[in-house]
């Protein structure tokens, strides 16, 4: 499920069975040296997180990319949107990155962190299989939150 209209009136209605919420962290930079690796990033995370949507649709919520630089990142108050998604129905908050610096705060968030791969080039078919590796590092978290009472 994504954040739309559609999906969140459904929400509401089978907030037993749609438990968790995945929040995409994505790092904007627009010097001119690092904005091509940063919008590829953007990509890959945006890709991955609309083929965990897809997989997992009726179990779990994407929400909209929380965009930031290394400025904003700075006053940004990530405990405060894991809190609010909790007080809103998810009993499970992952916030999914390519930042690694997040994997700081691996003892008070959920975080999956995983190396951002440049899509932009691949075909469609080569593009899915790299999908899939990447959402077989995904599974075992989900799975072991799932299995948590």
């Amino acid at each position: 499920m994504i954040f739309s209209v559609k999906d969140v009136q459904q929400f509401q209605t089978q907030k037993d069975f749609i438990d968790t919420a995945i929040i995409p962290l994505l790092s904007i930079n627009f010097d001119d040296s690092s904005i091509k690796q940063s919008s590829s990033a953007a990509e890959f995370m945006m890709s991955l997180t609309n083929f965990i949507e897809q997989q997992f649709k009726g179990r779990l919520m994407v929400m909209p990319p929380f965009s930031y630089t290394e400025e904003t990142k700075k006053g940004l108050d990530i405990n405060a949107i894991k809190d609010e998604l909790h007080r809103g129905g998810f009993k499970h908050v992952l916030f999914i990155t390519s930042d690694h610096s997040w994997t700081s705060l691996s003892n008070q968030i959920d975080i999956i962190w995983l190396p951002a791969i440049p899509l932009e080039s691949m075909d469609k078919s080569v593009k899915k299989s790299v999908l899939d590796e990447q959402l077989k590092q995904v599974i075992p978290v989900l799975s072991s939150k799932w299995s948590q009472v």
